[in-house]
């Protein structure tokens, strides 16, 4: 949906974002819009990232560790002063719910676009902020939220509870410093990971511990407040499909929600943002029960003190630019609109593109992005993004690439919209979550809203698929392209020649008195597949074990699919894409919205296999030794951890692969480890 009517912003000229990536490129486009200029900071890693691109300043604040850039406060105050920017938006993460951060803005006279410190200092604590909600009246989901922080307390409270609980760090977010513990004997070792993860990403480990709640709904409300007393909520959004306890699939309205309950649950909303004090932009996040379709009960979860990620559903259905809003209430204007203004259009999902692989468990991916193609971009679909191609994903942040957003006037329409906006959606370079995200939105259980945390989970089957060999539409759709490019550098060597129309220039496969005939060999997996091509008068008669069938193609070079292969088997009419990755002998078909990926075996070229294969002893990306799980010389079963390695904030646990015994550890707890780097000698043993 388009956004309310454009208007400049009367107080600032020029604001600096204290953040990177996806958000600080949302900032800028507003901003931009309005008239304000920018000022971005970056670290070493980010020199050339496009939010430095697209800023009207950059400031460098230190090297690539977040911890020695983006959450050093002086460093960004200091790159206010410098600048002589009026205003500070901290985005979401880093500094956005730092209250010192806050108070120092407000010490030196700078702006902070987003709440008073006070209020992030009562709601930036989980526990204190359910403290302050029950004594407002909020249900609060059954758990343990107080002081008291001695291990073996913590553990008794969590056997009084009942099991399975859910460990948090009490300044926790984005799903990090988390644990679900599912019997008393590993609180323990939950107790430890959440602690060590907390304090890596929100430098405390004081957390609560709660029920679980089975086939619970994550259902929370935008809410918006100014400095004049007036507070409002934007509707809800449903964020309940999540993986490793971080949203991956949001929307709006959340579906079966009726007036009734909305506007309860929105006035618990504005209720909790009055109750500190709020100002600007904020998100009370609600869990509902499984019997919430039939009696409607809630209990408060957390206040985000900051933009929500998710943000963009908000904006697609009520036509609001939230981000303006953000300017406008900071700069002291009154809220754009009042509630009985606000009204919600069609139906809005947000997709998270990640650089994953769902496969090694959401392993994250790092590398450079050889090939990226986005949807076009309409009323209907919108990409947020801090990523072009060329760029890399570092082991420094989080590697989301991009906000996938799509709208349309129902919740059937706008699936349609998000199946066809994620074919559309080519990235080579990293593993990615695309054709997961395909199959989510395909999902029985999502496409009928049947939705809870553990959807994911309980549609194992659905989502993640026994791996099967290719169709054999994408060898004969790889050796269309293949021969396509030969036929094309052919031509581009033929125009330099002496002769260009030299049959001896020309590699259009012409032999004499016999018919040409060639073999290209892919393979996937560990199975080879022999493509046999026969040069006809117009195009190659393609044979693949038993389908054999006349090919030809194009590259279109218009309208929305140009540089795509246009081609052609038998009667059937495909458009693809192919990317080859030459140094690795690559080829990546995208075909019907699957991104297949299949090695050219050529006997010219050796193909190292890299990496290692679930469970390996190789290090899966540049990280920190943790912890060592087991002693040399011991002997361990499949599967066993040996060692937790710490990369993106995030523990990752290295595991036997095979039964045996461990030789010796390549690293000690503390050490910074390469990517690929070897971790154990492991002895295989029968």
């Amino acid at each position: 949906m388009p956004m309310a009517g454009e208007r400049f912003c009367p107080m600032f000229t020029k604001i600096l974002i204290a953040n990177r990536g996806e958000i600080a490129c949302r900032v800028i486009r507003t901003a931009r819009r309005m008239g304000v200029r920018t000022v971005a900071v970056f670290s070493e890693a980010d020199a050339n990232a496009r939010h430095v691109r697209l800023a009207d300043e950059a400031v460098c604040i230190g090297p690539p560790a977040a911890r020695d850039s983006y959450l050093v406060a002086e460093r960004m105050l200091d790159a206010v002063r410098r600048t002589g920017a009026q205003a500070v938006h901290p985005g979401y993460g880093f500094l956005s719910e730092n209250e010192r951060f806050a108070d120092a803005c407000a010490a030196a006279g700078i702006v902070f676009i987003g709440p008073p410190a006070a209020a992030i200092r009562a709601m930036g604590s989980k526990s204190a902020a359910k403290t302050l909600m029950a004594a407002a009246g909020v249900p609060l989901t059954p758990g343990y939220h107080g002081d008291e922080q001695e291990a073996d307390f913590l553990h008794a409270q969590a056997d009084a509870i009942g099991y399975p609980v859910l460990i948090k760090a009490a300044a926790g977010g984005g799903g990090k410093g988390m644990r679900l513990v599912e019997k008393s004997d590993d609180f323990a070792a939950a107790l430890a990971s959440c602690r060590r993860e907390a304090i890596s990403s929100f430098a405390s480990d004081q957390v609560l511990i709660e029920k679980y709640l089975r086939r619970s709904r994550h259902i929370e409300i935008q809410i918006f407040a100014d400095t004049l007393g007036n507070c409002v909520h934007l509707f809800e959004r449903d964020c309940s499909v999540q993986r490793r306890h971080q949203k991956v699939l949001e929307e709006a309205p959340a579906p079966g929600m009726t007036p009734a309950r909305r506007a309860v649950m929105g006035q618990a909303a504005v209720d909790a943002a009055r109750a500190v004090g709020y100002v600007g932009a904020g998100t009370v996040e609600f869990i509902a029960s499984d019997t919430f379709a039939q009696d409607g009960n809630f209990y408060f979860m957390e206040m985000n003190t900051r933009l929500q990620v998710e943000h963009p559903v908000t904006e697609m259905i009520t036509g609001q630019d939230l981000v303006e809003w953000q300017l406008r209430v900071a700069s002291g204007e009154p809220l754009p609109l009042r509630q009985e203004q606000l009204d919600i259009r069609g139906h809005a999902l947000e997709a998270r593109i990640y650089a994953e692989n769902p496969d090694q468990q959401f392993l994250p991916s790092t590398g450079r992005l050889l090939h990226l193609a986005r949807p076009a971009e309409s009323l209907n679909v919108r990409v947020d993004t801090g990523i072009e191609q060329g760029d890399e994903i570092t082991p420094y942040y989080d590697p989301m690439i991009a906000k996938l957003i799509v709208w349309d006037i129902d919740r059937h329409a706008a699936l349609g919209r998000m199946r066809q906006a994620l074919a559309d959606y080519r990235i080579v370079g990293v593993s990615t979550n695309i054709d997961f995200l395909s199959r989510l939105v395909a999902c029985p259980a999502f496409a009928n809203a049947d939705l809870d945390t553990g959807l994911i989970e309980r549609s194992r089957d659905f989502l993640f698929p026994a791996q099967s060999d290719p169709p054999s539409g994408v060898f004969f759709v790889a050796a269309v392209a293949g021969l396509l490019r030969e036929y094309a550098a052919a031509l581009a060597r033929a125009s330099h020649s002496g002769d260009p129309w030299s049959p001896w220039s020309l590699h259009d496969g012409w032999r004499l008195n016999i018919q040409p005939r060639r073999t290209l060999t892919y393979r996937s997996g560990d199975t080879r597949h022999e493509v046999l091509v026969a040069y006809a008068a117009d195009g190659w008669r393609l044979t693949l074990g038993n389908e054999s069938v006349l090919a030809r193609g194009r590259v279109l070079d218009s309208g929305q699919f140009a540089g795509q292969l246009a081609v052609e088997l038998d009667d059937r009419r495909l458009v693809a894409s192919v990317v080859a990755v030459t140094e690795k002998q690559e080829r990546h078909v995208f075909l019907n919205g699957t991104n297949y990926v299949i090695l050219r075996d050529d006997p010219l070229h050796l193909v190292a296999a890299g990496g290692a294969q679930g469970g390996g002893l190789t290090a899966p990306m540049p990280g920190k030794v943790i912890a060592l799980l087991a002693a040399v010389g011991q002997r361990v079963d499949k599967g066993a951890p040996l060692l937790i390695l710490e990369a993106m904030k995030m523990e990752h646990t290295i595991t036997a692969p095979k039964n045996g015994r461990v030789k010796a550890f390549h690293y000690a707890a503390g050490d910074q480890v390469a990517d690929a780097a070897e971790l154990v000698d492991f002895e295989v043993e029968p």
